[in-house]
């Protein structure tokens, strides 16, 4: 079993945050685009009457519980308005620009370092960047890594937090099982697969070859 850095409740909640803002960001100007304001002031009304307020005094535990609440409403409600008014392939349009917006917030100079880091050395890039995701990715839900090396990253997942919440198959079907790999693939040169059964899930990532 690897020793997984913990994120403190302070960084989830900032995460949760700063994702609430990165799916607004590219998920109104789609709506925009394809169903027009009308329906960009609609998915906010559906939005803001899903959302608790986040309070104030509370602890950065109680924050993160309560923002992660709302980015799972947001993220659902918005699945859901989109396929209702443009069904399955408005889904699949929705998955390409997510994964175009995600490759767009993750460009950094540190993005191009390991480009050139993979050149030489392969198994140091992959490893290298499968230890910050597996940083990264707490603020979704609890896992344990059995196996992290230059060849395989292993997330046991035991309990998806996703999936305690209703109505969330989507955002574990078409987020994390299609949009992801996609993502990672493109922008990281990784295989990323995710074996579920029931509320439970194996997360794999490898290197592309």
């Amino acid at each position: 079993m690897v020793k997984l850095k913990e994120m403190p409740p302070k960084g989830k909640y900032a995460m949760v945050m700063d994702n609430m803002k990165f799916y607004e960001s590219f998920i109104l100007p789609f709506v925009q685009k394809n169903l027009g304001e009308q329906a960009v002031t609609e998915l906010k009304n559906v939005w803001e009457e899903g959302a608790k307020p986040v309070p104030e005094n509370a602890s950065f535990e109680g924050k993160y519980e309560t923002a992660y609440g709302n980015w799972i409403w947001l993220v659902k409600s918005t699945y859901g308005f989109i396929r209702k008014r443009m069904g399955e392939d408005g889904i699949r349009s929705f998955e390409r620009d997510e994964v175009e917006a995600l490759k767009r917030k993750n460009a950094s100079p540190a993005l191009h370092l390991l480009n050139f880091i993979r050149l030489f050395s392969p198994g140091t890039a992959f490893a290298m960047t499968a230890k910050q995701m597996v940083y990264q990715l707490q603020w979704l839900t609890p896992y344990s890594v059995p196996e992290l090396n230059k060849t395989k990253a292993v997330l046991d997942i035991p309990r998806c937090k996703i999936l305690d919440f209703p109505d969330t198959e989507d955002i574990c079907l078409v987020g994390c099982q299609s949009i992801y790999p996609t993502w990672v693939a493109d922008q990281f040169k990784m295989d990323m697969k995710f074996k579920r059964q029931g509320n439970s899930c194996i997360g794999t990532l490898t290197p592309l070859s």
